[in-house]
């Protein structure tokens, strides 16, 4: 066997190679901290009460105070909470980063829908045969978990990520015609109409029970006149009234066919129409593949997986939208996770 010293390659201190597996112990332990503080309502009160002291917490939410001390101090540790008299208060920021859904930074929904048995537990209850899934099959708690995710990316897509694509905005605010394909829970759909109040919406999704969910929220924000829903997998989707501007958000690489929802979805535009993708840009080489960003798209794959699917480099929607004709190409990075592309259909001659 050849040694490391003759291949003139350098081998990390074994105390190094602790460091990094240590650091791991410690970020998944983070991970349940916040999780915890999340569904048990400990971040949310004292994003609310400031100063508040374990006991004061544990009789506020009904929780042991022994366990709420514990829970306490590993949020200390994880710096998401900091000292504050003789209690705790949220560390800074982490109220916007982890409870606002409407922030561009929102992440707090990453932290529950990762611990759903979708992504890891199945994965491995399934590693020998291989068992495929789908969207149908997964849980309530599942589907309202990616809600969650994708708010903050719908935040970042509407409206300042459509404002990097040029000649779009005008458009968007004279009022045209707009369709959010993959539109889950109705997130998107609730933020166009809001942004865009003389735009006409229309929500697809294949999924019967996300559909559902929209259809409820837009009743109870008084939407529905503006937001029409269609429940159909985008693989079959036919409408009639060409639009301005389709989007997907975050649900591209999941398509079962993606030359045929391509292909649906520039039937569906009008000449110079523009189709948006917004999706995570899955890393190309190792070293991206070994940040913070790409080890968490990596630990997205194992749902991904799952369903038949796997993130895809950004490019890749280059090569794809070349191919189905559409022109003015392009593309801007709104986070490390987080990259739009665009295209237009061509003008008729």
């Amino acid at each position: 066997m050849t040694s490391p010293a003759a291949t003139g390659i350098t081998q990390p201190a074994l105390s190094d190679q602790l460091a990094q597996l240590m650091a791991q112990v410690a970020g998944y332990v983070g991970h349940r901290t916040v999780a915890i503080g999340l569904r048990t309502g400990l971040i949310p009160a004292l994003a609310g009460a400031p100063g508040a002291t374990p006991d004061q917490l544990a009789a506020s939410l009904r929780l042991d105070q022994l366990y709420t001390a514990v829970w306490c101090r590993a949020a200390l540790a994880a710096a998401i909470l900091d000292r504050h008299g003789e209690g705790y208060r949220l560390a800074p920021h982490m109220a916007t980063l982890l409870l606002d859904d409407t922030s561009h930074a929102f992440v707090g929904g990453n932290f529950t829908v990762l611990e759903q048995p979708e992504v890891f537990s199945n994965f491995e209850a399934r590693f020998a045969t291989g068992q495929r899934t789908w969207w149908d099959q997964t849980s309530p708690d599942w589907i309202t978990g990616v809600a969650d995710t994708g708010a903050g990316f719908y935040s970042r897509l509407i409206p300042g990520g459509l404002a990097h694509v040029p000649g779009l905005t005008g458009h968007l605010h004279a009022g045209c015609r707009v369709i959010d394909t993959a539109c889950g829970a109705g997130t998107g759909l609730m933020r166009l109409a809001s942004t865009y109040p003389n735009c006409q919406i229309t929500g697809v999704d294949g999924d019967a029970r996300s559909i559902e969910l929209a259809r409820a929220r837009l009743r109870q924000s008084g939407m529905t006149e503006r937001v029409q829903l269609v429940c159909s997998a985008l693989e079959d989707m036919t409408l009639d009234d060409p639009a301005t501007l389709v989007i997907n958000n975050i649900s591209m690489h999941e398509c079962r066919d993606i030359d045929q929802v391509t292909a649906n979805i520039k039937a569906s535009l009008q000449p110079g129409g523009w189709f948006v993708i917004s999706d995570f840009p899955f890393p190309s080489t190792d070293d991206e593949l070994r940040t913070t960003a790409g080890r968490i798209m990596s630990g997205i794959q194992f749902f991904e997986a799952q369903i038949g699917d796997q993130l895809l480099p950004r490019a890749a929607y280059d090569n794809l939208l070349a191919r189905h004709g559409f022109t003015d190409i392009g593309s801007h990075p709104l986070t490390p996770m987080h990259a739009l592309t665009y295209g237009r259909n061509p003008q008729s001659p």
